[in-house]
């Protein structure tokens, strides 16, 4: 079987990249298929130089040793701390157990999940089935983040799979397009780490037909396949972010484009922090929308928060801020999702962005994280 991995735009902009991210980007330049993925966590294997990056050629030549495979068909992930090197003795006399435990049962993957987490609370996975020309197929992922969190992309890592038929160069414009709706729309303190990876594969087994053009109905179902997996994984980080009582989901509305650069409108650590102090000031949301880098007239911005209209044609509105503040208070008790919509124009564009509020306990979390 052949699995296809996505393409290398699905990694960290980080320009201290780690050394298994710097391994997989040479490895999909020599070739468009992998077959396994190797996960620590605990030590990022990043700015570790030129040992840290030997340490990932030796684990996936012995990993490759075991399955009978090409050493560039093993792509590596790492997660944990920064400046430290892969225990690569520990790593490699685990790897013939770990061979010998692989499995496709839910357990096996639930555990590989738990496995890959560091400071996250909880683990991430999901996985959906669906009609696709008339043959079922699979898609399903796991993913790890809850720290160090802002496109492109994020301090996360993830493995996407499906059983779908489809060639390499409509796979990864797909997962390009997913990624983009997805994990580059996610947020929790603005810093983009060294380690973001996320690799896609399809192995074909589920027998549909293969997918060889991105214009057709099957690529189309496909498609929105992929971009709930990778949107729920996104969605699953950006909740569990470090100190973090709730999500903030941000729907944008009416852009000339639908994907233009909006990030910034989430990475406003002022906002993060009314909405964690149960704060209804909507002028913060005004401020990250102003300088999110999208053109726009000031007098056609609306915003609301919640079912409370605030600001609408750039006039702000009375309104109970007592109810808002009691929203933005239940909702953070229950866990839930905070939602702001912007509007910002006449176009017809869309899309959304998603973060968490910004709490003591992040400063806690992430002063103490070595210690």
């Amino acid at each position: 079987m052949a699995l296809i991995p996505c393409a290398e735009s699905a990694f960290t902009t980080n320009v201290v990249a780690a050394a298994p991210v710097l391994y997989c980007k040479e490895a999909l330049e020599k070739s468009t298929t992998a077959r396994a993925i190797l996960i620590n966590a605990g030590q990022a294997n990043a700015a570790t130089g030129d040992a840290g990056y030997q340490d990932v050629i030796e684990c996936s030549h012995a990993l490759s040793e075991l399955l009978q495979l090409n050493p560039e068909q093993v792509l590596i992930e790492s997660t944990g701390v920064i400046g430290q090197r892969i225990k690569k003795d520990a790593l490699l006399k685990s790897l013939p157990d770990l061979v010998n435990l692989l499995s496709s049962t839910v357990h096996g993957a639930d555990s590989a999940a738990i496995a890959i987490t560091t400071t996250d609370l909880v683990s991430k996975s999901i996985a959906i089935e669906s009609e696709v020309g008339g043959t079922r197929v699979r898609v399903g992922g796991m993913a790890k983040g809850s720290g160090m969190i802002h496109p492109n992309m994020a301090t996360m890592l993830g493995v996407i799979t499906t059983d779908a038929m489809v060639t390499s160069d409509v796979w990864r414009k797909m997962v390009r397009i997913a990624v983009n709706r997805s994990f580059n729309q996610i947020t929790v303190d603005g810093d983009t780490s060294t380690n973001d990876c996320v690799i896609a594969l399809a192995s074909g087994l589920s027998g549909a037909n293969k997918i060889s053009s991105f214009n057709n109905s099957d690529a189309e179902h496909l498609q929105a396949c992929l971009d709930a997996v990778m949107q729920g994984l996104a969605k699953s980080i950006a909740w569990d972010g470090e100190g973090a009582t709730c999500l903030i989901e941000i729907n944008c509305g009416i852009f000339v484009s639908p994907y233009v650069n909006k990030k910034k409108i989430l990475i406003d650590i002022n906002l993060q922090a009314a909405v964690y102090g149960r704060d209804p000031n909507w002028g913060r949301i005004a401020c990250a929308a102003g300088y999110a880098g999208i053109p726009f007239s000031q007098n056609k911005l609306q915003i609301s928060l919640g079912d409370t209209l605030l600001m609408e044609n750039g006039q702000p509105l009375p309104f109970d801020r007592a109810a808002a503040s009691d929203y933005l208070r239940k909702t953070g008790e229950k866990h839930g999702t905070v939602v702001i919509q912007i509007s910002i124009g006449n176009g017809p564009g869309s899309a959304q962005a998603w973060g968490c509020d910004l709490s003591y306990d992040y400063v806690k979390i992430n002063a103490e994280y070595t210690t």
